[in-house]
């Protein structure tokens, strides 16, 4: 399965979410390849911010190396799941996607362990060191749900 995490700038949250995830898959023995983007492009190319990575190495997860890149409709093509972690960027993707959008593809982050309320992911940009913190928690806690609803 193939597994795309979408914010803004995919420097804070969707490179935690790619961490985790794909961290959790590979402990798990599931062959998932977990990716993200941000839907602004304004971060491309660059690492994710030196908080998510801190937070995520205090973790035992690596996200040094990632690079920020732009959401594209091709994406929809690529993807078996696509994750918007907040309702923003859920709306961005609807505009960038136009007629392409795939809703039964699509799902907002927090979705998966609260069905159905549209809940999103707070963004940390910005905040203090313990915003990141809070995030990762966040993060952590529900990718174990999308891992538990989607082992097939």
């Amino acid at each position: 399965m193939k597994i795309l995490m979408v914010c803004l700038g995919n420097i804070c949250r969707s490179p935690l979410a790619e961490g985790i995830l794909q961290d959790k898959a590979l402990k798990a023995g599931l062959k998932w390849q977990v990716e993200s983007a941000g839907t602004n492009g304004f971060h491309t190319g660059e690492p994710p911010h030196e908080l998510s990575i801190k937070v995520a190495k205090e973790n035992g997860i690596d996200i040094s190396k990632q690079k920020s890149r732009i959401f594209t409709v091709t994406d929809f093509e690529n993807y078996d799941l696509l994750y918007a972690m907040s309702v923003d960027v859920l709306h961005n993707m609807i505009r960038i996607s136009k007629n392409n959008f795939d809703t039964k593809k699509v799902n907002l982050f927090l979705n998966e362990q609260f069905t159905g309320e549209d809940r999103s992911v707070p963004d940390p940009w910005n905040g203090p060191e313990s915003d990141y913190r809070v995030v990762f928690d966040i993060i952590n806690q529900n990718c174990d749900y999308i891992i538990k609803n989607h082992i097939t």
